[in-house]
């Protein structure tokens, strides 16, 4: 099964695709990938042992591999509650047009799309009926949901529109919550440098201001300066300062620590800053969410490719297993 890679980041959806392949031992390649930051392309030049292309708006959509899935990320910056919420009048906006490109060009029997939930509210919903009714007119079947990542296993309150598009109409169950949530502590490293604590004055200073009700807690400065502390984490951000997130009110979260909130695993390399990292696990995607939602959406595709029943009629209207 063959797949690309698109505004590829750090390659959480490529995590994802290689778990449950690997699962379920479903022969997969990634034919093709793009990401224009260059320390992203670090850290997935060290994971993957491939360089992505830079900027997919200088490739024609003819000269990328044939594939099955296409994924894409695609950027948030111009629709995000932290942003100025442009939208489509953001040049990183018309990103999304790039993908309706590659669409047409390949017709790849599915794709998965992230972005903020935002997306589904901003300018009164338009730009996201434009997204939808563009996705539609190249012929696919389209479904979408927020979800949530605290609601897969991961202890961050992350909620994104996930929009998952087939080339015929198809039964398509999203995928179910887990009832028990993980807690932070399976995160947190037990030994931690002594230079992510803030020193004894901004400890006090903070705890002057607020008492977490439990404990372990994530506590959240917001830009006004008012703190709250919950035993989840809020969404990690790419662009916020380095104490906006503190571990019971004394630390900073490591890189490490970042990186499992979104569902990375320890074998993943860090090969970047400390700001570099931070930056890139807040741009990511919660690899447990994507996991979840491929493990309905491959049988799909590959009944429609033929692998199983040759045939996309006659995929069951039911929930789906891996099994071949």
């Amino acid at each position: 099964m063959r797949f690309a890679d698109i505004f590829a980041g750090i390659g959480g959806f490529r995590i994802a695709m290689n778990n449950v392949c690997a699962e379920n031992n479903i022969p997969h390649q990634c034919v093709f990938s793009c990401e224009i930051d260059k320390y992203a392309q670090r850290t997935y030049q060290a994971n993957f042992n491939e360089v992505p292309t830079a900027d997919v708006t200088k490739v024609s959509p003819q000269d990328i591999p044939d594939h099955d899935i296409l994924f894409a990320g695609f950027p948030c910056q111009p629709f995000s509650g932290i942003g100025k919420q442009k939208g489509f009048s953001d040049p990183r906006g018309t990103l999304f047009f790039n993908i309706l490109e590659i669409l047409k060009a390949k017709r790849p029997f599915a794709f998965l799309l992230e972005n903020v939930n935002r997306l589904v509210t901003i300018d009164e919903g338009r730009p996201f009926r434009i997204i939808l009714r563009r996705l539609r007119s190249l012929g696919y079947n389209i479904h979408y949901q927020v979800l949530n990542a605290l609601d897969f296993g991961l202890p961050q309150r992350r909620k994104r529109i996930f929009i998952v598009g087939f080339r015929k109409p198809v039964f398509f169950p999203w995928p179910d919550k887990k009832i028990v949530r993980v807690p932070l502590s399976s995160i947190l490293q037990k030994r931690v440098r002594k230079d992510y604590y803030l020193s004894a004055e901004k400890k006090k200073d903070r705890k002057s201001k607020h008492k977490a009700k439990c404990r372990p807690s994530i506590w959240h400065e917001s830009i006004s300066g008012h703190i709250s502390s919950n035993a989840y984490s809020c969404a990690l951000r790419a662009t916020a300062s380095s104490n906006y997130l503190l571990v019971n009110g004394v630390r900073r979260l490591i890189p490490r620590e970042m990186l499992r909130l979104q569902g990375f695993p320890d074998s993943f390399r860090i090969v970047v800053s400390d700001n570099q990292v931070k930056k890139q696990a807040g741009n990511a995607i919660p690899i447990n969410v994507v996991q979840a939602i491929l493990e309905s959406v491959i049988p799909i595709v590959r009944a429609g490719l033929g692998e199983i029943n040759g045939d996309i009629a006659n995929v069951p209207t039911q929930s789906y297993s891996l099994a071949a």
